[in-house]
């Protein structure tokens, strides 16, 4: 069976009739749309093709970037198409992964996909090679300065604000206030057991 997929994206503010009735004209049987954007994963009418697909069924879409603008997700949505035993179609690139030469195409973007991931890592390892030489500190900045985290405590011990508040105040998650507390009450009892010991 041939199934279509359309997309368009909420911002372009289309419709998907153009490329529904290319599907159609193709010879698609039932067809799926989403309007969302085309990076997102959270196109259900798309997840609910996948599943429904049969071994010899073929997904059809208009255009290759219908199905996705990233290189990366539309390998991950092809090797999902592939894993169910179906075939791929895109009527614009003239591709049809049921035929040699669209399968050998797919092949080749796998190829580049993974070369382009192998010299986004070997550049970042450079990169970081080349920070620490130069002594630099790496890892994520420290949001909160020892005295922004001081009032916080003081804020939340006090009852002047609750977690939300503050969390809001600092611009941080509320994960982060409430493990600002629990390092602040572990660093008290340390101290209080420590005390109690020299008593």
């Amino acid at each position: 069976m041939f199934m279509g997929y359309a997309r368009v994206s909420r911002a372009d503010n289309q419709d998907t009739k153009a490329q529904v009735d290319a599907l159609k004209a193709a010879g698609a049987h039932r067809i799926f749309e989403d309007q969302a954007s085309g990076g997102r994963w959270e196109r259900p009418q798309l997840h609910h093709m996948i599943d429904l697909l049969r071994a010899d069924d073929v997904v059809v879409v208009w255009k290759l970037d219908r199905l996705s603008r990233s290189l990366k997700d539309l390998l991950a949505i092809m090797d999902l198409i592939e894993a169910k035993g179906a075939g791929f179609c895109s009527l614009t690139e003239a591709i049809d992964t049921t035929a040699p030469a669209g399968r050998m195409l797919m092949q080749m973007l796998g190829s580049f996909a993974e070369f382009e991931r192998e010299m986004i890592r070997e550049r970042t390892k450079a990169g970081l090679v080349a920070a620490r030489m130069r002594g630099k500190v790496l890892g994520r900045p420290r949001k909160l300065t020892t005295e922004q985290k001081a009032e916080i405590i003081e804020m939340v011990t006090t009852g002047r604000k609750i977690n939300a508040e503050v969390a809001r105040l600092f611009s941080v998650s509320c994960a982060t206030i409430s493990r600002i507390l629990s390092d602040a009450r572990s660093a008290r009892n340390i101290a209080e057991g420590g005390s109690r010991l020299e008593h």
